[in-house]
């Protein structure tokens, strides 16, 4: 009897324990900004956007150059633990090109509210509220715009693009293929067996987010997009292999979808954006149409 009543105690600590025990381990580090668009010469402004769960986001934005009217705009969101301040290089790009830029913090990253949990749905909620903001902000025109994002942020914004058929087009950088794989790449590099652990987590985690994952896997939601998605993924990333970018491109519709490959380049490509802004830009000029010529435009390429 007592044999049965510890392993039934056992049993309940285990019940209890390990919903805390993943919220933990898959708890986004918050890393607070420690620059400015100001620290690149761009002009800007703060703001507070309200997203779901009643919570708020910071975000800064980076209006048109003076002169342009009815102009195109890029949302732009970071990876899981970054922060507006790591999207720097793209904002400055953009506007040297024309464009109005909102980077954002996601829900429990950056400046932005906490929530009880981070997820890739939720990063997708969030720039879905940054998208609808920035597209009622004056001389920006709401039929094109469009969304750029890294890691978890490529891979919501692809989830984005598969809702919406408001959207130019969609820049997606080192992007995941399915959520399953890359957390099983994950446990494999912890040494946690799939069965029995990582298969309950993982329908834990799917429960808790409201979510199945095949439905919002990148691999997927590819096929769903209305507008035209560049999907931009260094060849010597180490955290999302290439084959995951090959494999999203394989499963596209038609060739609204393309593939850019950098060598020598990480998962991080801010490092390389010297080299690969111009084709970045290319992608834009051809997708958001008539995009205004801006007093001293400059090619980054």
């Amino acid at each position: 009897m007592n044999t049965l009543i510890l392993i039934a105690l056992t049993l309940l600590a285990g019940a209890l324990l390990t919903p805390i025990l993943i919220h933990r381990a898959y708890r986004a580090p918050r890393i607070q900004e420690h620059r400015s668009p100001a620290d690149l010469g761009l002009p800007y402004r703060a703001v507070r956007i309200p997203t779901a769960n009643g919570k708020r986001l910071f975000a800064w934005f980076i209006p048109l150059p003076e002169g342009i009217k009815n102009g195109p705009a890029v949302a732009v969101i970071h990876g899981w633990g970054g922060n507006a301040g790591h999207m720097l290089p793209f904002a400055s790009l953009l506007h040297h090109e024309g464009y109005a830029v909102l980077l954002l913090d996601a829900r429990n990253h950056g400046n932005s509210d906490d929530d009880s949990f981070s997820s890739m749905p939720r990063f997708a909620e969030d720039l879905e509220h940054g998208l609808d903001w920035l597209g009622h902000q004056p001389r920006i025109d709401p039929q094109r715009l469009c969304l750029l994002g890294h890691s978890v942020g490529a891979a919501a914004a692809l989830l984005v693009a598969s809702r919406r058929q408001d959207l130019a087009c969609v820049i997606s950088i080192a992007a995941f293929a399915h959520p399953v794989e890359m957390m099983r790449r994950q446990m494999r590099s912890h040494h946690i067996p799939y069965l029995p652990i990582g298969w309950l987590v993982l329908r834990y985690i799917e429960r808790t987010i409201k979510a199945n994952f095949d439905d919002i896997a990148p691999c997927n939601t590819i096929r769903q997009g209305s507008c035209p998605v560049l999907l931009v993924h260094g060849e010597e990333d180490e955290s999302v292999p290439l084959a995951d970018a090959q494999r999203i491109y394989a499963n596209r519709l038609d060739d609204r979808v393309e593939l850019l490959l950098l060598p020598e380049t990480g998962h991080d490509s801010r490092e390389a954006i010297s080299t690969h802004g111009g084709s970045l830009l290319a992608f834009l000029r051809r997708n958001a149409e008539g995009l205004p010529i801006a007093m001293g435009r400059r090619d980054a390429g």
